[in-house]
C-alpha cells in the first residue's frame, strides 16, 4: 500500500493512500473538486443492514476468494464490529481491498503463525501475512491466560496483514477485566513526515487502550497523525476537502486537500499537534515504532512486502496490581470527573473515549447497521465475480 518515494532505509516506498485507492477501486472524481469543505456523513435515508447477515455475507465473500472458513469468520466479525462502533473507514470499507489481496496472493489464505520467541510473558510471532483480525484473535487467546497467571503478557507480531479497527479488540479487554494496550505500524508504507520534515517516514501509527469501568468502559483508538489514510482516500474519491489544514504538500505548505498525498512529489499527513505542536504526534509515532518494529526486529529497515502490519499487544490483569476493586474506584472517580465537567458548549457534554461507540454499537445491533454509501459501490465487482449480494442483508 504505497505511492510516492521517501528516503527510508534506502528502499523506495510510496504513500499509503495511492495503493489503498487502487485496492478499493477509488478513482479521482470526474468533476472539478470544490474548494469548500463538504461532509461525507451518512444520512437517515441510507439503508439499514442486519449485523449478523453482514457477517455472513462478508465471511462468504472472503471464502469465495479463497480464505479458510475460520479465518473468514474472524475477519468478517471484526469488520462488522468496526461499523457497529461507527468506525466506518475501518469496517466493511476494507472488505473489497481484502478480497483483492486474497486474489493477488498479498494475504495468506491459510496456515499458522511461526513462533520466533516464546517466554512466559513475552512472545514474538511471524504472522506470515495471514489475516490480521484472525491473528489478533489468536493472540488474545494466547495472552489472556498468561496475563491471568503472570499479571502482564505481551505479544509482538511481525508480517501480519492489516488488522482493521483497533477499537474492536478493546471490547474483549472490557469483557475480560483487562487493561489492554495495542499498537500497530505498517513498515511497507509511509504517509506521515517527522515534525519539521516534508518526506513521509511513518504510517499514522495507531495506538489503542481499553479498560473496564463499573458501568461500561473506556476505549481509546487514536493515531499519531491528525487524520487517516482511509479518510483521505474517501474524501479524495468524493471530491471533498478537510475542514482544516491537516496535510502539507511536498514543499511544506499547509493544505486541506487530500489530493496532495497523490501529487508527485507527494505531500504528507501532519502529525498530531499540527504545524505548531507536531512534536507530540512525532513522539507518539516513534513510540509506536519502538513497540512494533523495534521489538519485532522487523520494519522499515527491511524490504517492503505490501499492505500489512507490525503489531504489539500487551494485557495487564487488574488483580495482579492494586486489584480490580481498587482500579475501578480510581478510574470510576476520574470518569465521573470527566463526565461531570462543565462543557464549553452545553449542547456537547464531555464524553469518555469509546462511550459514543458503545452506545452506537448497542443501537445498531438492535435496529440495523447503517453503512457508508461508498461501501456497497466498492463491493460490486466482487459480488459479480462470486454471485453474492449485499442488498440481501438489508434489515
Amino acid at each position: 500500500m504505497v505511492g510516492g518515494d521517501d528516503a527510508d532505509g534506502g528502499h523506495s516506498r510510496r504513500s499509503v493512500p495511492g495503493a489503498l485507492a487502487r485496492a478499493l477501486n477509488d478513482s479521482p472524481p470526474k468533476n472539478n473538486r470544490p474548494n469548500e469543505t463538504r461532509t461525507t456523513d451518512m444520512t437517515d435515508t441510507a439503508p439499514l443492514y442486519r449485523a449478523e447477515a453482514l457477517k455472513d455475507y462478508a465471511s462468504a465473500l472472503l471464502q469465495k476468494a479463497g480464505l479458510a472458513a475460520s479465518m473468514a469468520d474472524s475477519v468478517a466479525r471484526t469488520l462488522v464490529e468496526g461499523d457497529l462502533l461507527g468506525h466506518d473507514t475501518h469496517g466493511l470499507a476494507l472488505l473489497a481491498g481484502y478480497i483483492k489481496e486474497l486474489e493477488s496472493g498479498g494475504m495468506t489464505r491459510d496456515g499458522t503463525p511461526e513462533v520466533l520467541s516464546d517466554r512466559p510473558a513475552a512472545v514474538l510471532w511471524d504472522g506470515k501475512r495471514l489475516p490480521g483480525p484472525w491473528l489478533m484473535d489468536q493472540g488474545m487467546d494466547l495472552l489472556i491466560p498468561r496475563a491471568r497467571e503472570l499479571g502482564t503478557a505481551s505479544l509482538v507480531i511481525r508480517r501480519s496483514h492489516h488488522i482493521a479497527c483497533l477499537a474492536v479488540y478493546m471490547l474483549r479487554a472490557l469483557q475480560e477485566d483487562m487493561l489492554m494496550l495495542l499498537a500497530c505500524s505498517d513498515p511497507n508504507a509511509a504517509s506521515v513526515a517527522p515534525f519539521g520534515g516534508t518526506q513521509a517516514v511513518f504510517t499514522p501509527n495507531p495506538l489503542a487502550m481499553g479498560f473496564p469501568l463499573s458501568q461500561g468502559g473506556v476505549m481509546v483508538d487514536i493515531s499519531a497523525s491528525i487524520t487517516t489514510n482511509g479518510m483521505s482516500n474517501r474524501k479524495r474519491a468524493a471530491g471533498e476537502t478537510f475542514a482544516e489544514e491537516w496535510l502539507i504538500d511536498a514543499a511544506g505548505k499547509p493544505s486541506n486537500d487530500p489530493q496532495v498525498l497523490f501529487d508527485q512529489p507527494p505531500g504528507t499527513l501532519l502529525p498530531v499537534g499540527g504545524l505548531s505542536h507536531g512534536h507530540k504526534g512525532y513522539g507518539m509515532a516513534l513510540l509506536v515504532e519502538t513497540l512494533t518494529a523495534g521489538l519485532a526486529g522487523h520494519g522499515r529497515a527491511d524490504p517492503p512486502e505490501g499492505w500489512g502490519a507490525t503489531v504489539h499487544i500487551t494485557l495487564h490483569d487488574l488483580n495482579a496490581f492494586g486489584g480490580k476493586d481498587a482500579f475501578l474506584r480510581q478510574m470510576d472517580h476520574v470518569a465521573a470527573k470527566c463526565r461531570g465537567n462543565v462543557p464549553i458548549d452545553p449542547a456537547k457534554p464531555v464524553r469518555l473515549p469509546g462511550e459514543g461507540g458503545l452506545k452506537r454499537r448497542e443501537a445498531q445491533a438492535r435496529n440495523g447497521v447503517r453503512l457508508h454509501p461508498s461501501i456497497a459501490r466498492s463491493l460490486q465487482d466482487a459480488e459479480q465475480r462470486y454471485g453474492l449480494r449485499l442488498a440481501l442483508a438489508q434489515a
